[in-house]
């Protein structure tokens, strides 16, 4: 009996999510990645403006970590523009990267992309941090983002792959980033 329940339990969800009538946010679970606290750092962007995770509390923290060759993160940059334009001071915005990108090739990159996100120098111990990498598993794979809330927990993170090809690529982000603001104060009747 149990086993037919869960079966029909299944049929109901498969129809719902066929239908659409889930909505795919709420089918995305957070990241491997996810759920700890966002280790600290202080990077120094192209103008040596030094970042600290830290000084952003109190706010949505969106950390990329890209290359400058990438072309999903240069599609992602402008994302991350309607992003800042539309949230403004509610939501900060940091972008790393690693060698072998350098000072010339960020230039490069700014001038191209139009970005107005810092654009951090990392020589890859910050990336290994975010990445858990360890010698048994060192890999970093990029584009990847980190949603850091307010009180400096990593809540979401996305690397790219096709099942998240609309962070990176589309207005997917948005979603996830409404999800971690506070919920509008109500006015109090008078």
């Amino acid at each position: 009996m149990l086993f037919r329940a869960r079966v029909k339990d299944m049929r109901c969800f498969s129809l719902l999510l066929v239908a659409g009538l889930l909505p795919l946010s709420s089918l995305r679970a957070a990241g491997e990645l996810s759920g700890r606290r966002a280790p600290g750092f202080s990077l120094a962007d192209s103008s040596f403006r030094q970042h600290d995770p830290q000084d952003y509390r109190g706010r949505i923290l969106i950390l990329e970590i890209m290359q400058t060759n990438c072309p999903h993160c240069r599609t992602f940059a402008k994302i991350l523009e309607q992003v800042k334009a539309k949230y403004g001071n509610k939501v900060a915005i940091l972008t790393i990267v690693n060698p072998p990108d350098n000072q010339a090739s960020v230039a490069r990159y700014i001038a191209q992309t139009g970005t107005t996100v810092p654009v951090l120098f990392d020589c890859g111990q910050v990336a290994a941090s975010y990445f858990k990498a360890t010698p048994q598993n060192p890999e970093i794979h990029v584009p990847h983002v980190f949603l850091v809330d307010a009180e400096g927990m990593i809540r979401s993170d996305f690397g790219y792959t096709p099942a998240t090809r609309e962070i990176f690529e589309g207005t997917a982000i948005f979603a996830e980033i409404e999800r971690l603001l506070p919920p509008p104060a109500k006015q109090r009747k008078k």
